[in-house]
């Protein structure tokens, strides 16, 4: 055979050999700022970080392709993905267009191997979806949080669930004991004031407390919970929690905690509750009518773990009859929620769009994470076990511990009534 053919031969066979490996990741971000993605930040770096209180590891991807601090969660930071990606020979398919039958989302989902989405702008892989998705073998979060997957459908199809453990826990913490205090002092309403050129001292402290003293409890005490636990003692506060694992005798006898065996338990003596569990069949509407009935009149309510763990009709019409004195919080059921959602207009809130979890540092964090994974995949290296929620059709790692078997995405549909706030 002549040189030139057995080389054009060999040349075949690696274009066929590549054809075969590619695949098709698709990828689900939140859209740019409405001013553009910056040229631009507000800092030049961010603090270096090399293990998280626990003693695991930040990701260890083999590479990057960003400098931290940048913007990546966004449509045009593709968490930083493509060139590595695309050097492999794989299809990368960003877009924010995520719901309803004509969403890029849904058009480009039947050919996906790997489905990327977050929490703030979820995807949510429901049965419906992951039938329209044979060839769909892995779905990553890029952050913490795997509900907006149906876990028991992604179990019965033998799809691996992972996600970056740890990544944004103490980003959630932090956001968590502000809107505390943000509701217990009345910040909002008077920050309100002085953007109205006033100086209504009356009307901004009618609704204003000190947090000193009062008893704040969490629903759960995992890396979230337990950080918010340990960021209020400093404030002379008394402190619960719940949980389904119990702490250490030497964590509580440290912080001072009250355990308590159920929620129901803990919601009658807590003057605040921060809820940080996550969302599956079991936690699901938890806070309704009866829960929040058997709560102190003028409590508070911080939801940074999942919208949906609050009834959302019960929250709102608990504020406007004062038994609550307050409602914050950065989860909504569905992500994005409509224009009408209760939530908005509710007296007494202190709500905004899931941001907690994706600062810039968490961003670096979490994009190093979905990296970390990607490669391990690529490789056939195992991933780490505390990133698998589902491996292998059951509940695995983190999501063994976390999790229950079953599906909590019902009613995400809803979101497909909205695209945009103007």
């Amino acid at each position: 055979m002549d040189t030139h053919v057995r080389l054009f031969y060999k040349y075949c066979q690696f274009l066929n050999k590549k054809r075969q490996i590619m695949s098709k990741i698709l990828c689900v971000l939140y859209d740019d700022p409405v001013s553009g993605h910056p040229k631009t930040y507000a800092r030049d770096d961010i603090p270096r970080l090399e293990r998280y209180p626990d003693g695991q590891t930040l990701p260890t991807p083999k590479k990057i392709d960003f400098r931290p601090g940048e913007l990546l969660g966004s449509v045009s930071g593709e968490l930083g993905l493509r060139k590595f990606l695309e050097s492999l020979g794989h299809q990368l398919v960003v877009t924010s267009d995520k719901d309803g039958p004509q969403s890029v989302f849904e058009k480009e989902l039947p050919d996906a191997e790997i489905v990327i989405s977050q929490p703030f702008w979820p995807a949510y892989l429901t049965a419906a979806r992951i039938a329209q998705a044979p060839k769909l073998k892995l779905a990553i979060t890029a952050g913490i949080g795997s509900d907006h997957v149906d876990l028991q459908a992604a179990m019965e199809r033998k799809i691996t669930v992972a996600e970056v453990t740890w990544c944004n826990s103490l980003s959630v913490s932090e956001h968590a004991v502000m809107m505390i205090l943000a509701l217990v002092r009345n910040y909002i309403p008077s920050y309100q004031w002085v953007v109205k050129g006033g100086w209504n001292i009356a009307d901004c402290v009618e609704r204003s407390y000190d947090l000193e003293g009062m008893n704040v409890g969490t629903v759960a005490s995992g890396r979230i919970g337990l950080a918010v636990l340990k960021r209020l003692k400093p404030f002379d506060v008394k402190l619960h929690y719940t949980d389904r694992h119990r702490l250490p005798e030497s964590v509580e006898k440290e912080l001072g905690l009250t355990y308590h065996p159920d929620v129901e338990s803990l919601v009658k003596v807590c003057d605040v509750i921060s809820i940080h569990c996550p969302l599956h069949p079991e936690t699901e509407h938890m806070f309704n009518d009866q829960l929040i009935g058997r709560m102190k009149r003028g409590s508070y309510i911080v939801n940074t773990a999942r919208g949906k763990i609050c009834d959302r009709d019960a929250i709102a019409r608990a504020l406007k009859s004062g038994q609550l004195a307050g409602y914050a919080g950065d989860v909504w059921f569905p992500q994005p929620p409509p224009k009408d959602h209760p939530w908005r207009t509710m007296p007494h809130h202190g709500m905004t769009p899931h941001t907690s979890g994706t600062s810039l540092s968490a961003q670096a964090r979490y994009a190093a994470g979905v990296r970390e994974i990607l490669e391990c995949w690529f490789e056939k290296r195992p991933i780490r076990s505390e990133y698998l929620i589902v491996d292998g059709g059951k509940l695995a790692g983190t999501g063994a511990h976390s999790y229950s078997a079953g599906n909590a995405t019902g009613g995400s549909e809803e979101a497909a009534k909205f695209k945009t706030v103007k």
